[in-house]
């Protein structure tokens, strides 16, 4: 009971902390409108260029926009916990490592999730785009997955903060890195081979492929073995990133640089 209390109360908490200082009306223009502009640029740069569909770039784009709120929003369960010096306070806590980190990183899946879904809903309708209703359900599931792929990924850059001083340059590096070789605006088959390798063990490569196959008209079923590699992905990330916290947790005790700066 007291693992649950921990994964609901503290994760809700901890994410209401992350913004409560911010006027709530500063979540639409960075969360919402900034990555509309993403998907209008790279559509209006594959018009000009005669690349690709505008489909092809709006689904990138949209999914991609999850990675955004997930690596940082993550990397700040860390790095601000230290800013505020509370960072010792928490680590010293005797409650379990797996839900005091795994309630911090539900809310931020969700917001990840809604995020994604609004860019794919209105850049849609400001591109052109028209996605049958009878795909949105299973592209729900797609964009899940992919919000909880990008949150793992922002636990082990969360773990790193125990030993930087600052996750937030990973993660525009990490988003950076997403947004060239996941498939999102390059396509896959243009990469080099070594690159496309890689793109197999980052998260949203697979589930920006089963979005677009959707899209087009594949069933769900059709698309579960990419599905199944995403959703490895997402476990594979989350339980690397706590095996790092619990490793970088207890050298951090030894040499007494939890509250470093």
């Amino acid at each position: 009971m007291s693992a649950i209390r921990i994964f609901w109360i503290g994760g809700l908490i901890s994410f209401r902390a992350l913004f409560h200082w911010l006027n709530p009306w500063i979540y639409v223009p960075t969360l919402l409108v900034a990555p509309l502009f993403q998907i209008l640029l790279f559509v209006y740069v594959g018009r000009a260029a005669r690349i690709e569909s505008d489909s092809f770039f709006l689904i990138g784009n949209a999914l991609q926009g999850a990675a955004v709120p997930c690596l940082f929003a993550m990397g700040h369960t860390i790095a601000g916990e230290r800013f505020t010096q509370t960072l010792g306070l928490l680590l010293t806590t005797p409650a379990s490592r797996v839900p005091l980190f795994l309630g911090r990183a539900a809310p931020v899946v969700a917001n990840g999730w809604i995020v994604s879904m609004f860019g794919l809903g209105v850049g849609g309708v400001l591109v052109g785009v028209d996605i049958p209703p009878d795909r949105w359900v299973p592209l729900a599931l797609v964009v899940a997955l992919a919000s909880a792929s990008c949150t793992g990924l922002g636990l082990i850059n969360a773990a790193l903060g125990l030993k930087v001083r600052q996750t937030a340059t990973f993660s525009n590096i990490i988003v950076g890195i997403l947004l060239v070789v996941c498939g999102v605006n390059v396509p896959l088959a243009a990469l080099p081979t070594w690159l496309r390798a890689v793109s197999e063990w980052l998260p949203l490569t697979h589930a920006v492929e089963a979005a677009r196959l959707l899209a087009d008209g594949d069933t769900l079923r059709s698309v579960v073995p990419l599905l199944g590699r995403e959703a490895g992905l997402a476990a594979g990330f989350i339980v690397v990133g706590l095996v790092i916290l619990r490793a970088f947790e207890r050298s951090s005790r030894r040499t007494a640089s939890l509250e470093r700066q």
